[in-house]
């Protein structure tokens, strides 16, 4: 039996940051995930930090969290975010009324912006229809989720914070109304076993009411369905956002080498239900012709969908009209003492979020160390001596981008391997820029059960084929290091391109189905993967 201080029950942001924030204050702390880490909402977003530009006027409490944890981040979280600035773009379809009240919303919550020129815009953002009214310039940015979730867990171990993935919580015990364990399961091997603990914290977000029915619980969470649209290159420069009532198809977001076009809002039952359709894509372009005329010219890659967790108190409004702010509920209201939950919120705010639910565990503890989270960086800064190190011996393209995946520790391992085995500097991902030896020590050191277990941490399969190359290439590495999963290197592979593949069918239209079709033959006929073709007709 594990013993714990306090059990986290969620292995997305929120439930990392409180992770980091209680172990930096010297409280023991156990994480479970019931899959990897980073396999919900954390991943499946448009990739915004928000300077709260788009709640300024309808949430302005939800606006200023935003820009302060914005700014902290960019601080903290450097290698996790690429600073692109942001603008907000209002077309002729727009309202003027709504940017008046929009610039008096922005100045109040202190959210800096400044209007500019068309002429300038349209020379840093030349693809944008130039039929439009003005441009204000905000500071949004890009952030890679998977990343920062990473690198939060990396610095909580540093304080004695500890994770387990892939095991799941399948009972909360209580005696005599008090918390005093759980019953988890380790989803690959079917190892049961249990974990006491005084304090149990659910920070699962979409799934937070199947887990507070553990104990006869209800809470309203609306799990708020998101889908996304990938183009296969950078569209624009910064992140673009209509000026308008928050709403869908507003938002472009330059993510690495690609553009993520976002988001519907469509409340759904279940929160696994993240399959995107062809119809809300076509219905996401439809509107993003407003911004981006020749929108049906660029490429689009996949798409994808997540679930927001909306927590919906006292029969308020849901979708678009429910806060973007947090709640934290202690069950004590409902019988369990020990037992709270953290729900709503943003991936912007997740830092803040961590701090108040620590706040409230520490207080019940009795312990006065004050929150440091602001004050200190994720991860080491890496030396630029070791960077011009690294251009020596990694591909050049590859250099600092494997610096910002790894941190300081993994890049000096991963460089160390390279000048001892040169052929391992050899790129298994071109589109990411990941590396043989990068590939290896993820394998090395990370919970790793799947080939998109791997991605999550590589980005492997991200880029402009999906997969459809790569895939072959880690299967090849993980042959070379006799690397032995559960399920057979096909598996592996059928389970992967399945995964790619259900945000690609959503776009096959024109010229993308003659290039699926290839990536289908290749697999399906000349490796045979679905096994249908007698061994001696290959």
């Amino acid at each position: 039996m594990l013993s714990t201080t306090v059990l986290i029950i969620g292995g997305g942001i929120t439930g990392v940051g409180i992770l980091r924030d209680l172990s930096m204050r010297g409280i023991n702390c156990i994480l479970v995930e019931q899959q990897d880490l980073s396999n919900g909402a954390s991943s499946h977003y448009h990739g915004l930090l928000h300077s709260g530009g788009r709640y300024a006027v309808k949430d302005p409490e939800a606006a200023i969290e935003c820009i302060k944890e914005n700014m902290i981040l960019k601080k903290i979280a450097k290698y996790c975010i690429e600073d692109t600035g942001g603008y907000f773009v209002r077309t002729k379809l727009d309202n003027e009324d709504f940017e008046n009240k929009w610039v008096e919303a922005c100045n109040k919550t202190n959210i800096p912006i400044k209007k500019i020129e068309i002429k300038e815009f349209l020379k840093k953002e030349p693809n944008v229809n130039g039929d439009i009214i003005s441009v204000y310039e905000i500071p949004d940015a890009a952030v890679d989720g998977f990343r920062l979730v990473w690198q939060n867990v990396a610095s909580a171990t540093k304080y004695g914070g500890k994770v387990l993935t892939y095991t799941k919580v399948t009972n909360i015990n209580v005696v005599n109304g008090k918390i005093v364990g759980a019953d988890v399961i380790n989803t690959v091997t079917g190892e049961k076993g249990k974990i006491s603990c005084d304090i149990i914290i659910n920070a699962t977000g979409s799934w937070a009411n199947k887990i507070t029915q553990l104990v006869d619980i209800n809470i309203n969470i609306q799990p708020d369905k998101g889908t996304l649209v990938v183009f296969n290159h950078r569209i624009c420069n910064g992140v673009v956002n209509r000026l308008r009532p928050s709403s869908d198809g507003d938002i472009f977001v330059p993510h690495g080498t690609v553009t993520i076009l976002g988001t519907t809002s469509k409340k759904v039952d279940d929160p696994e239900d993240t399959k995107p359709t062809t119809e809300e894509v076509k219905y996401l372009l439809s509107i993003a012709t407003a911004i981006y005329t020749n929108i049906y010219d660029y490429r689009i890659l996949r798409a994808f969908a997540g679930t927001r967790p909306l927590y919906i108190a006292n029969n308020t409004e849901a979708g678009r009209n429910a806060s973007r702010g947090f709640v934290i509920i202690n069950h004590q209201d409902h019988g369990v003492d020990g037992f709270y939950s953290i729900v709503g919120g943003k991936l912007t705010t997740y830092r803040l979020m961590a701090e108040k639910m620590s706040d409230v565990i520490c207080e019940r503890l009795g312990n006065n160390n004050k929150c440091t989270t602001a004050n200190e960086n994720l991860i080491e800064d890496i030396d630029n001596y070791l960077i011009m190190e690294g251009k020596k011996v990694f591909p050049s393209y590859s250099n600092e981008l494997a610096a910002a995946r790894l941190g300081f520790d993994g890049y000096l391992e991963v460089l160390n391997t390279i000048r001892n085995n040169p052929d391992k500097k050899i790129t298994v991902c071109e589109c990411e820029n990941v590396t043989i030896a990068e590939t290896e020590y993820v394998i090395k050191h990370g919970n790793i059960y799947s080939l998109n277990d791997i991605r999550r941490k590589t980005r492997i399969g991200m880029g402009t084929c999906q997969g459809s190359y790569c895939t072959l290439r880690t299967i090849g590495v993980l042959a070379k290091n006799r690397i032995i999963f559960k399920d057979n290197y096909k598996d592996l592979i059928k389970g992967f391109i399945k995964s790619r593949w259900r945000g690609i069918r959503p776009v096959l239209w024109g010229t993308a189905i003659k290039e699926i079709e290839l990536t289908r033959k290749i697999y399906e006929e000349t490796l045979n993967i679905n096994g249908e073709i007698p061994y001696e007709e290959l």
